[in-house]
């Protein structure tokens, strides 16, 4: 696979990532063998960078990955894994966000345990609060990385503004968004602030939870998913009109030939060199479908056919609820 380098001071990783929340049962049911199969083909094809948080099934996420090393110890020399904390629940059980060094710390001891290695190639605080201002955080997440449990640090949806205080204070390794051909708004500032700063854009969902993909999740697979049956894309009838309009674009992968989310993951590739897709999915099958965009270069003739087909703008629906919006900085 071809190599990008994880932020201008990081190590080289596959271009294409993977995005380890489908370990847990987010998008649907899966088990430790589905995992670990999905671990295995990663080191076939040369995938090197994985990308996990404490909070994904609870840890059980971390826990597959540190199973899976448990039974194959010499595969930690081959991943560059990215682990994430700060959400949490006060004593009342209510969801909030911490962003001391000592809860980071600590979530963060507690995930390299759960996995099994003494340190991880990127440490993101998931989400900011809005109460510790960004300088602080990153001096947090600097004197992390000197301890030498984190070789970098990023964060997980923050506004570019906020990026070029942090940066200030320190390198900021990544900025993880949700970044495709139907959320685009990453073009309104991050793209480029991080495109100047050195800094990676991990593209999380580019395929767009499946829109992007020749076989969208059906109404009925949705309705059994909390996160999608209250996200407004996939709800009627933006979901109906989601569907049809990215029919155009699978056409279009088809005549390239290419799967739908080949085609998805070489859009974003082309949009810089700092640019590192992260797709999840519980099927070895499916992901070989997002890798093949790492064997393509697409023309300039190539971007213009996407474009004509999925313009700027297309998706119905935002892409959070009110409820889900809490916690991603709004920029635009």
């Amino acid at each position: 696979m071809k190599l990008r380098k994880l932020g201008q001071h990081g190590p080289e990783i596959g271009a294409i990532g993977y995005g380890a929340m489908s370990f847990s049962d987010f998008y649907g049911p899966t088990s430790e063998a589905a995992s670990h199969a999905v671990l295995n083909h990663c080191r076939e094809v040369g995938l090197t960078h994985l990308d996990t948080s404490n909070i994904y099934g609870m840890g059980r996420s971390e826990e597959a990955i540190g199973s899976y090393f448990a039974q194959h110890p010499e595969a930690k020399r081959d991943f560059v894994i990215a682990t994430k904390a700060s959400i949490t629940r006060d004593s009342s059980g209510a969801r909030i966000f911490r962003n001391d060094r000592k809860h980071l710390e600590s979530e963060l001891d507690a995930s390299l345990q759960r996995m099994g290695v003494d340190h991880v190639g990127l440490f993101y605080v998931h989400r900011r609060d809005p109460a510790v201002p960004i300088e602080e955080v990153t001096e947090s997440l600097a004197a992390i990385v000197k301890t030498g449990k984190a070789l970098g640090f990023g964060f997980s949806e923050i506004a570019p503004s906020s990026l070029r205080r942090a940066a200030k204070v320190a390198h900021v390794t990544a900025v993880q968004s949700e970044y495709s051909l139907s959320t685009r708004a990453p073009e309104l500032g991050l793209v480029q602030a991080c495109g100047e700063l050195g800094t990676a854009l991990v593209a999380f969902s580019p395929v767009g939870r499946s829109l992007l993909t020749d076989r969208p999740l059906s109404f009925e697979a949705v309705q059994t998913l909390d996160f999608l049956r209250g996200n407004p894309r996939f709800m009627s009838p933006n979901y109906e009109a989601n569907v049809r309009a990215a029919k155009a674009f699978r056409v279009l992968a088809a005549e390239m030939g290419l799967s739908a989310a080949g085609l998805a993951n070489a859009w974003l590739l082309a949009q810089g060199e700092h640019v590192i897709p992260i797709p999840g999915t519980r099927s070895v099958a499916h992901l070989e479908d997002c890798l093949q965009g790492a064997a393509v270069d697409l023309s300039s003739e190539d971007l213009a056919r996407i474009e004509a087909v999925l313009p700027v703008g297309w998706a119905h629906g935002d892409r959070y609820s009110d409820a889900q919006w809490i916690g991603p900085e709004r920029y635009s």
